[in-house]
């Protein structure tokens, strides 16, 4: 669920997978990653996605809806 959300976050933004790693202090590969479900943020991304996107943790781990 969360390579689901931070893809839609991403894109409704109108962001590239670069500007967003950049926003949040990581790579464009770590953002392929997340978003391929290679691999999952750790805590101190999510939190940083979070705080990016004005959203819960809840939410961004698919535990509840908006």
């Amino acid at each position: 669920m969360i390579a689901e959300r931070i893809k839609e976050l991403r894109t409704e933004k109108g962001l590239s997978q670069a500007q967003l790693g950049k926003a949040i202090g990581t790579s464009q590969k770590a953002i392929d990653f997340w978003e391929r479900e290679v691999h999952e943020p750790k805590a101190s991304y999510i939190i940083a996605l979070c705080d990016f996107f004005g959203v819960s943790a809840d939410y961004l781990l698919g535990r509840k809806e908006v």
